[in-house]
C-alpha cells in the first residue's frame, strides 16, 4: 500500500474537527498513490479524500490551492481545498503539510474508447483555456533541465541496448529546448493519466492529483495524456483513440503552425520524462510495499515513438 504515513484514528479526529464536517465514520489508505499518502475519509456530511504531501517544496502548496480553486470557479471537476472554520486551506497532520477535498464520483478507466478519449481532450482545452490568459506561474520540479540533469546518470544504469535510445532523445531535448519552451503556453495538469481522471460510463466526473501541476506549454500536457490513454501495450499509438482526444482538444482551442511542428518531438519528450521518472521510483523504492510504476512501459513507448505518424488536426 503507497501510505509513507500512517494515521491514527485519535490523531484524524482532532484533524478533522474544525471543518464542522461531523463525525468520523471510518478512513481507509489509498493503494494507488506513487507519491504522496492519501486516505478516504468518511464523515457524517460526506465522502473526501485527505492528502499528506510527501515529496516537494512545501511553498509550492499555495500554487495548487489556487490553481484548483481557479478550475472550481471555472466550472471544472476538480477536487478543491476545503477551508476549516477559520478559513484555512493548508494545515498539518503527522508533521506533514495535508489538504482535505471533496472525493469526487466515479471510478477509473483501464480500457479507455474513444468516447472517453475525447472527453480527456475537452477537459485538457477547459484547463489550458481557463488559465492560459492569467497564467499562476510554478515551474516543473520535472521539466526539461531536470531530464538534462537526471537523463545522463540514469542512462549508464542501463543496458546496452536501451543506453542509446535515452543518449539520443536527450540530445534531441537539448536541441530543441529553445522552440520547446516558446510554445504556447498556460497551467499545465502535467500527470493526466488514466488514473488520475474519474468516469461514470463514458461521462468524465472529475479529475485529481494536481501535484504535479505548472506552468508551461500547453502541448507538453497533451502529450503527456495522448500517450496514456491512446497507447497499445507495445507502445505504438492507437490512431482512433488519438485522433479522437486531438479532435475534441481542437474543437475548444486550435493549434498553431508551431505546436504542429513539434508535435512528434514532443510525444518523445513526455515519453522520457515518466521513463526517468519510474527509473528513479524503481530504485528508491526497490522492495519496499510502495506501488512502482514499470519504467519500461515507457522505454517501449519511446522507442514506438521514433517513427510514429501522429499528426495534430489542421493548425492555423
Amino acid at each position: 500500500m503507497s501510505v509513507f504515513t500512517p494515521l491514527q484514528r485519535e490523531e484524524l479526529e482532532v484533524f478533522l474537527a474544525p471543518y464542522g464536517l461531523g463525525r468520523l465514520r471510518d478512513f481507509e489508505g489509498i493503494a494507488a498513490g506513487s507519491e504522496n499518502s492519501n486516505f478516504f475519509v468518511s464523515l457524517e456530511q460526506g465522502e473526501y479524500v485527505l492528502t499528506l504531501i510527501e515529496r516537494g517544496p512545501s511553498q509550492d502548496l499555495p500554487f495548487f490551492i489556487e490553481l484548483l480553486d481557479v478550475l472550481h470557479r471555472h466550472g471544472l471537476p476538480v477536487p478543491y481545498a476545503l477551508r476549516t472554520d477559520r478559513g484555512e486551506a493548508l494545515r498539518t497532520l503527522a508533521e506533514k503539510p495535508a489538504l482535505l477535498q471533496p472525493r469526487l464520483a466515479g471510478k477509473h478507466v483501464s480500457a479507455p474508447n474513444p468516447h472517453q478519449c475525447a472527453e480527456v481532450g475537452r477537459l485538457l482545452a477547459r484547463l489550458h483555456l481557463a488559465t492560459r490568459d492569467h497564467i499562476i506561474e510554478r515551474r516543473s520540479d520535472r521539466g526539461l533541465d531536470w531530464m538534462q540533469e537526471e537523463g545522463p546518470s540514469l542512462a549508464l544504469s542501463l543496458d546496452d541496448a536501451q543506453m542509446p535510445l535515452l543518449r539520443d532523445s536527450l540530445a534531441e531535448i537539448a536541441e530543441l529546448k529553445p522552440k520547446l519552451l516558446a510554445l504556447p503556453r498556460a497551467n499545465l495538469h502535467a500527470d493526466l493519466f488514466r488514473d488520475n481522471l474519474l468516469f461514470e460510463g463514458s461521462h468524465l466526473t472529475g479529475v485529481i492529483d494536481f501535484y504535479n501541476a505548472c506552468s508551461g506549454p500547453m502541448l507538453y500536457d497533451i502529450a503527456i495524456a495522448l500517450n496514456d490513454w491512446c497507447s497499445h501495450p507495445n507502445g505504438e499509438i492507437d490512431e482512433t483513440r488519438s485522433q479522437a482526444l486531438l479532435a475534441a482538444y481542437s474543437s475548444l482551442r486550435r493549434f498553431t503552425p508551431a505546436e504542429a511542428e513539434l508535435w512528434r518531438p514532443m510525444l518523445r519528450v513526455a515519453c522520457v520524462r515518466f521513463w526517468l521518472s519510474r527509473l528513479i521510483a524503481a530504485q528508491k523504492f526497490a522492495g519496499q510495499p510502495v506501488l512502482i510504476k514499470d519504467p519500461d512501459e515507457f522505454r517501449r513507448m519511446l522507442s514506438a515513438r521514433q517513427h510514429c505518424h501522429s499528426a495534430l488536426p489542421f493548425a492555423f
